[in-house]
């Protein structure tokens, strides 16, 4: 847990939950305006610093970069391991689990220990760590640092306490897993081969117990040797040398045989009985005909590795040989494999991503029964895959966790608890039409642990945009994930042609990837924003139907380039107070006549053409989202449209207003026309704050794509060879050289991963470059006051610029549905402006009681549905407006206004500035919301340097500071988002999504929502082997592992071979395991733990008092005896 700072109220702080606007409350939250507030603003805040708490909840997707595997097959859970640390501990659906090593060491290798509720895990900084799974939170309860040596494998025995580790010198050592020390008794290499070889034998690459007899290790050398060692006389029985390398070794359950796989495609068979070479060598994949006869020359072909090989005997049916890899090398391009031998039949998977690890599952835990596989769970580096092998055709398991939320690269995401109950069972109806078919009808396999759905849930939906322009929605509830619904937005265009020359290189790779998304879940209407500066507006419908998309195009592009020279009063906070001027009459007239979309010469290099281009025909579309109205920007003079940076939606209003780093657009989707179409400086009229000088254009024109949005810490790339925005940080799956996707590695937006914040904020925030564009950052609909004057709140734009400046546009919107469908919505800037430091954000409204208010909406209605003449279908509208939440506050209302650098709360509409708080000074804020947490509401934070901080609402106090990210990269940066409930995400790896908490509360019952890993289930009982199979066999069940590694056998082993470091599990990993719903439980089993320990350390201390005692008995004796027969005076 990360060092946790709440931040004091303040030097001059009054009760938490003080009365907001007597002045030691204003002087406490920050810096309150000089101007006298109009009224006495009376607000009863609730939250105080003890309501929130930062802590992980449950971490969603596939394991990026995964390197080990291993599964329980009594406890029925699975392991994975990853290149930085992580493990991932599943169960059935519900339990997920995710620990993180502090080291941030690659894991190497995962071994259970089978139904005892904990894992050994080995890492790349060759250090054992043993995981007790016997808590909700798994935690490490001992750590083993090797000093000298690399570990390369390591085994443990069913049902031993002896852990046996190979290293990179050829030695295997042995580590007692209950206290975590290694034994004394080591198998050196030069012991373990023939004194007569010269050359050595290379790193432990394999190592595992006879079935047959359990005091004989087989330990397999990288160089192909081979050695069974006798643990007892600790000399080997015998030793086999093969030319090959060996990757690994598999034992037929009797124990009188074995398979190696090696580095030249070939299987190898030895048997006990004559070691001196194989019975069996196969190259499965190496037999090419040709036109009917093997290769002239008579030779194999020559074949990859096979890197695993498992030999699993089946009682029924012949023996299963599994393995991956051996492919012949001339077969160029083909996918990975993995290969089913059954008998004389070979089947060959082909995989989608190359194979990590794999591994049979078999129904016995015991190595020297019948093995009865039924299931092989195949780890890719992108995918994980369980194939049924009960039957024949090996179908795959449909996966229940969701691994493919990186199908396509996630470009975005956005967040939304507490949604309308019906929302999640309606998509996830119309998603399941489209499910996939061919599962195995089994139930999946790795079934192990218990969850059960917590008492603090609510309907929680997350949405995700990709690099292929496909949206996915998922159901986010009770903290599990699960695919409700998939929309892919590039249907709505024709497919791109390729194009030539300087128009192709700025053409985009991914021309459909999403940027962000808006989603209204009341009125389901969902608008997309796309990279090539387009706009989608989809409507919910339960019934497929014919539709045309309705296309627009919008020219938002200056003409002129602005230049902005910094003026005196920039950094002043206060210079919003000034009183508004009135707009210029020609711009009213400009908004009432908006550039025709058409108007621009068609010929020249794509001019006046929009990037992609929308179907014109009619076409048949699913129940679902159907898209029905496209935006697009058009090309100006050869150069592509500036990718849009802000967008709002409003269902009420029915209009879509966006911007970009030229200007603003306003769109009427009920009518399907353009309202307004506006440069930013044409937004201020004679309100601007800022000295513009207009510039003649330059001798050498260069790409308008060169000017960048410096607000948002140049999100978007300024290169004017590149227009796409640097997401390619998050569709990047590979940080290092050996990159899987190479193809996407190589192309020329790689380089946008530069783009890390302390290159792009090389100086102050609202400082402003010579060069700098105002890009619109911001947008919200809302009832507002759009001037001092209004008595009556009215519909406006919020609008944020990049320079933390905010304007307010009205609208006026006829009421009656007839009229709203027929009259022009009549939209003008009012001349109000204010200011803060650094790029607006975000907005929020509240009434005069502090509550926030909702942005109207339009209750959904199905367009599709049948006509009931009774009953017309009319819209039905819903407003939250300031004035009607509360009658004893009279008129006005709050608005928030958070920017990269501070937070005010103007009074509306005095347009006062009550509150100010400066957020940071050394960074800037990424994200930030107005929330509900608690009953109530604050703002949270999310800066740049990996600060997550909450401000009370109406008066700014620092409730929460926490450095939760010592490091944020733009793909965090990207996809962090706050919810209701003191929820948030971001996309922690390019193929996870980590979802966090602020909130005490969620952080209190989190226990009780996340699964239970360990169940206690009764060891099943090994199988009678009948009197002559034990006689003849050999007698496995004699040997006792103690007498020969224990200490008083084996002795110490060397104190700078191995270091022990005991486990971090203090009191607050006790009590957050003796929490929850089997909190009892849990402190019965930490009790017996402390229990154990303490009897063991008793038994210790007993025993060394036992010797003590002896010792002294023994010298007292012979003092005794010595004296006995002398006098007094002798003495």
């Amino acid at each position: 847990m990360k060092k946790f700072r709440k931040v004091l109220d303040g030097l001059t702080t009054s009760s938490p939950g003080g009365t907001i606007g007597s002045p030691s409350c204003g002087s406490a939250a920050g810096t309150p305006t000089a101007t006298p507030t109009p009224k006495e603003i009376d607000i009863q805040e609730t939250l105080v610093s003890e309501n929130f708490q930062l802590c992980k909840t449950v971490r969603h997707g596939f394991p990026y970069q995964p390197t080990a595997l291993a599964f329980d097959p009594v406890q029925k859970i699975l392991a994975i391991g990853s290149r930085t640390g992580g493990v991932r501990i599943l169960g059935r659906p519900g339990v997920d689990c995710y620990c993180q090593h502090e080291s941030g060491a690659a894991v190497l290798q995962l071994q259970f220990l089978i139904n005892e509720g904990a894992l050994v895990t080995a890492c790349a900084d060759d250090t054992l760590h043993l995981w007790n799974l016997r808590q909700r939170r798994p935690a490490v309860l001992h750590s083993l640092k090797f000093n000298r040596e690399r570990i390369t494998f390591c085994h443990l025995p069913f049902q031993s306490k002896w852990l046996y580790v190979g290293t990179e010198r050829g030695n295997t050592h042995i580590v007692n897993i209950e206290s975590f020390i290694l034994s004394g008794y080591v198998i050196m290499w030069n012991k373990a081969i023939e004194l007569s070889t010269k050359t050595h034998p290379g790193p432990v690459v394999h190592l595992s117990d006879s079935p047959k007899d359990e005091g004989k290790l087989l330990i397999g050398f990288e160089s192909g040797t081979v050695v069974q060692w006798d643990l007892r006389l600790k000399k080997a029985d015998f030793r086999i040398y093969y030319d090959e390398a060996i990757h690994s070794v598999g034992w037929h359950h009797e124990g009188k045989q074995f398979m190696c796989s090696h580095s030249d495609g070939s299987l190898t068979m030895w048997n006990l009985r004559n070691t001196t070479k194989p019975f069996q060598v196969t190259f499965p994949h190496g037999e090419t005909l040709t036109h009917g006869k093997i290769q002239k020359d008579g030779r194999k072909e020559s074949c990859k590795p096979i890197l695993k090989v498992e030999y699993k005997t089946s009682r029924n049916s012949e023996p299963f040989v599994i393995f991956s890899g051996g492919l012949s090398y001339d077969k160029a391009g083909r996918r990975p494999t993995l290969t089913i031998m059954h008998g004389k039949a070979i089947t060959v998977l082909e995989m989608d991503y190359p194979i990590v690890e794999f591994m049979a599952l078999c129904e016995t835990p015991y190595n020297n029964e019948v093995q009865e596989p039924y299931a092989v769970v195949v780890l890719l580096e992108k995918d994980l895959i369980v194939v049924d092998l009960t039957q024949s055709n090996y179908p795959v398991f449909e996966n229940p966790y969701p691994m493919d939320v990186h199908e396509s690269p996630v470009t975005c995401t956005a967040y939304f608890a507490e949604c309308p109950p019906d929302i999640i069972p309606i998509l996830y109806s119309i998603g399941a039409k489209h499910k996939k078919t061919g599962y195995s009808q089994k139930e999946w396999p790795i079934a192990g642990g218990t969850w059960t759905l917590g008492s603090h849930t609510y309907p929680e939906i997350i949405i995700t945009g990709h690099a292929d322009g496909s949206i996915k929605f998922w159901d986010a509830s009770a903290i599990t994930l699960q695919m409700l619904y998939k929309l892919k937005t590039s249907k709505v265009f024709e497919k791109p042609k390729p194009g030539e020359g300087r128009a192709a290189e700025l053409v985009e790779e991914d021309p459909f990837a999403v940027q962000m998304v808006s989603w209204c879940p009341q009125s389901r209407i969902f608008c997309v924003v796309g990279i090539s500066a387009h706009i989608i507006l989809y409507r919910f419908s339960k019934y497929d139907a014919n539709t045309q998309i309705v296309s627009l195009e919008v020219r938002l592009q200056c003409e002129t380039e602005d230049v902005i020279s910094p003026s005196e009063n920039e950094n002043n906070p206060c210079f919003s107070e000034s009183s508004p001027h009135s707009p210029q009459p020609h711009h009213q007239q400009q908004q009432q006549h908006p550039p025709s979309p058409g108007s621009g010469t068609p010929e020249g290099n794509k001019d006046s053409i929009p990037h992609l281009k929308v179907k014109d025909r009619m076409v048949r579309v699913p129940p679902g989202y159907q898209a029905e109205l496209a935006i697009q920007l058009l090309w100006i003079d050869g150069e592509p449209p500036q990718q849009i940076t802000s967008l709002d939606i409003n269902s009420a209003y029915g209009l879509l207003a966006f911007g970009n780093c030229n200007g603003l657009a306003v769109v009427d989707y009920l009518q399907k026309t353009i309202l307004l179409c506006m440069s930013t400086l044409d937004l201020y009229g004679a309100a601007d704050p800022y000295q513009r000088l207009t510039r003649s254009p330059r001798r050498n024109r260069q790409s308008t794509s060169e000017f960048c949005m410096r607000g948002l810490s140049n999100f978007y790339s300024d290169s004017k060879k590149r227009i796409r925005t640097s997401y390619q940080s998050l569709t990047e799956l590979s940080d290092n050289q050996q990159s899987i996707d190479m193809e996407r590695s190589k192309s020329p937006t790689s380089e946008s991963r530069e783009n890390s914040f302390s290159r792009s904020r090389s100086s102050s925030v609202s400082s402003i470059d010579r060069d700098t564009k105002e890009a619109i950052t911001t947008l919200q609909f809302g009832e507002s006051y759009g001037r001092k004057s209004d008595a009556l709140p009215t519909p406006c734009l919020w609008v944020g610029t990049s320079l933390g400046v905010v304007l307010l546009i009205p609208m006026s919107i006829p009421t009656d549905h007839e009229e709203r469908m027929e009259e022009p919505v009549t939209i003008g800037p009012s001349g109000t402006v204010l200011m803060l430091k650094g790029s607006v954000l975000r907005f929020g409204f509240l009434d005069c009681m502090g509550a926030i208010i909702q942005s109207p909406f339009e209750v959904w209605r199905d367009l599709n549905a049948p006509q009931d003449p009774d009953r017309p279908r009319r819209r039905k509208l819903v407003h939250f407006s300031p004035s009607s939440s509360q009658d004893s506050c009279g008129e006005g209302h709050l608005a928030v206004v958070c920017s990269e650098r501070q937070a005010k709360v103007f009074l509306m509409p005095s347009q006062s500035c009550l509150f100010v708080h400066n957020i940071t000074e050394s960074s800037f804020v990424l994200r930030a919301d107005v929330v509900s947490v608690c009953n109530s509401v604050c703002l949270a934070c999310f800066c740049a340097n990996g600060h997550v901080m909450t401000l009370s609402l109406p008066s700014l106090r620092p409730l929460m500071d926490v450095n939760y990210l010592p490091l944020t990269d733009m793909r965090i940066a990207r996809t962090f988002c706050f919810t209701n409930g003191g929820q948030a995400l971001y996309l922690s790896s390019p193929t996870e999504i980590q979802r966090i908490t602020y909130s005490q509360e969620m952080c209190d019952n989190l226990q009780e929502m996340l699964g239970e890993l360990f169940t206690p289930i009764e060891t099943p009982e090994a199988q009678n082997r009948g009197f002559l199979k034990g006689f003849f066999g050999g007698n496995s069940h004699n040997f006792d592992r103690e007498e020969l590694f224990g200490e008083a056998a084996a002795g110490k082993a060397s104190r700078s071979l191995a270091q022990h470091i005991p486990g971090q599990v203090g009191m607050e990993g006790m009590k957050v395991a003796a929490s929850g719903a089997v909190g009892e439980l849990a402190r019965a089993r930490i009790a017996l733990d402390e229990r154990g320990q303490r009897l063991g350390e008793l038994e210790e201390r007993t025993a060394l008092m036992m010797t003590s005692a002896e010792s002294f008995s023994k010298h007292a004796h012979e003092l005794m005896l010595k004296c006995k027969d002398k006098k007094w005076y002798q003495f």
